[in-house]
């Protein structure tokens, strides 16, 4: 039982210092001159960041998920059918190629959106 007390005694100290380091940073600023427009600007740039950051995430997953599944799955026809590498080699790097494509665009996009919009 004094093990537990311990291991919560420790967690209890990290988490006070951690509220102690986090005090500091959540005080408000004094503002500058028109601080509703900065204020603007950066709910804008903020809305503009998580939406690239999930549109190249979700892109990114998406596309490692399938090149993952699409060469497992080569790899296993190839083991059982060695005499057909080549085509099943042709059709897979076709597909890579194709998602490959795709999560290029989500990259043109995002950056679109960081920079354009």
């Amino acid at each position: 039982m004094s093990n537990l007390m311990k291991k919560l005694n420790i967690l209890g100290l990290v988490l006070l210092l951690a509220l102690a380091l986090a005090v500091p940073a959540s005080a408000e600023e004094e503002e500058a001159a028109e601080p509703a427009a900065q204020e603007e600007v950066q709910e804008e740039s903020g809305g503009k960041t998580m939406a690239s950051a999930l549109a190249i995430g979700l892109a990114a997953l998406g596309g490692a998920l399938g090149m993952g599944i699409a060469t497992g799955k080569a790899a296993e026809s190839i083991g059982r059918q060695p005499e057909a590498e080549g085509k099943i080699r042709t059709t897979l790097m076709l597909g890579l190629v194709f998602i490959e494509t795709a999560i290029i665009y989500a990259l043109l996009v995002v950056i679109l959106i960081i920079f354009v919009l």
